[in-house]
């Protein structure tokens, strides 16, 4: 089951339930207003985006919103305090969608080649 993290004023989440819904494809939203992730749902999110980039740290980097308004925030954190800080602040410095396949695939941001694969 796909998941899509996001919120609804997002146009970029709008555009990934569209997706999803025009090739009818079942998925899960999930508003972060109203409920962010779990500790295990954000662990899995990350751990599928460092097995693409390598590493957490670079994981982390891909998920925050460098354009978000309270980047400044977590800009010149230290990579350990980066992950607490961005878990703690979904709404306001995740990137939007962060879709999950499962345990083992994650997208951030519009990745429509690789939903396509999914």
């Amino acid at each position: 089951m796909i998941q899509i993290f996001g919120t609804n004023k997002s146009f970029d989440t709008k555009a990934a339930q569209r997706f999803f819904k025009e090739r009818r494809i079942d998925f899960q939203f999930v508003d972060l207003k109203e409920k962010e992730m779990s500790p295990g749902e954000f662990d899995s999110v990350v751990s599928a985006l460092a097995r693409e980039t390598g590493s957490r740290a670079d994981a982390i980097d891909l998920l925050i919103d460098n354009k978000a308004k309270d980047y400044a925030s977590i800009a010149y954190l230290d990579d350990s305090e980066k992950e607490s800080k961005l878990f703690e602040n979904q709404v306001k410095l995740m990137k939007q969608p962060v879709c999950r396949n499962g345990k083992t695939a994650a997208t951030v941001g519009l990745q429509q080649k690789v939903w396509e694969n999914w």
